[in-house]
Formats: structure tokens, C-alpha cells, sequence
């Protein structure tokens, strides 16, 4: 078996696991950025067997400048489309934020009320 018979090459900007809906980059992130070991990885995402992990990070280690890239890449897009959801939120969290202030605005009378009272 090839190293690369373990993934699924989408697009250049899109690489799966293979048999998994989980890119690469959701691995190499954890084991990067939150240093968790391979076999923790494995344990977070049921799909994804501990040799896929490896082949993962061995993927990585092979093509290190291109893969980094890719990181690199995702993660800027990831900050923007946080950035982009933070500034045109959908219509369910808009109507969340306001069920949340409203209901915040109601239990801070509440306890307004029941201080004015125990005075």
C-alpha cells in the first residue's frame, strides 16, 4: 500500500481521510497545535482508525513545505469565515442572542425586584 492510498485528494485545497469525511487537517491541527499523541487523535474521532493517524502525520513529515501550506492555508480560511459568521450571523443566532437577552434582561428584574423587596 502507498502512503497516499490512505487519502482521498478532493481538490488540491480538500484531503480526506480515506472512507471518512475528516481532512487531514482536523488531524495534523490536533497533533501540531494541541500535541496530543496519535492514539488520543484516534480517540477523538470514532471514523478514523490510529493507522490512518499515522499515516497522517507520516504524510505530513514527507511533505512538510506543501502540507504546512495547506495548514496554513485552511486555518486563514478558517478565521474567515469566523470572522464572516461573527459579522453576518444567521438568522437562528440572531434569534438565539435575543432569546438569550431577553432572558438575561428578565432574571436581572427578577433580582432587582426580589432585593427591593427583602430591603
Amino acid at each position: 500500500m502507498q502512503l497516499e492510498d490512505y487519502f482521498d485528494f478532493q481538490r488540491p485545497d480538500d484531503i480526506r481521510l480515506k472512507g471518512t469525511r475528516v481532512g487531514i487537517e482536523t488531524i495534523l491541527y490536533d497533533f501540531i497545535h494541541r500535541a496530543q499523541t496519535p492514539e488520543e487523535i484516534s480517540q477523538s474521532y470514532p471514523s478514523v482508525t490510529l493507522e490512518q493517524v499515522y499515516a497522517t502525520i507520516l504524510y505530513y513529515l514527507h511533505n512538510k513545505e506543501a502540507v504546512s501550506a495547506y495548514i496554513a492555508d485552511w486555518l486563514e480560511w478558517s478565521h474567515r469565515m469566523q470572522e464572516e459568521q461573527r459579522r453576518n450571523p444567521p438568522p437562528v443566532v440572531i434569534k438565539l442572542r435575543k432569546m438569550i437577552a431577553e432572558r438575561d434582561a428578565m432574571k436581572k428584574t427578577e433580582d432587582n425586584d426580589s432585593q427591593i423587596s427583602a430591603g
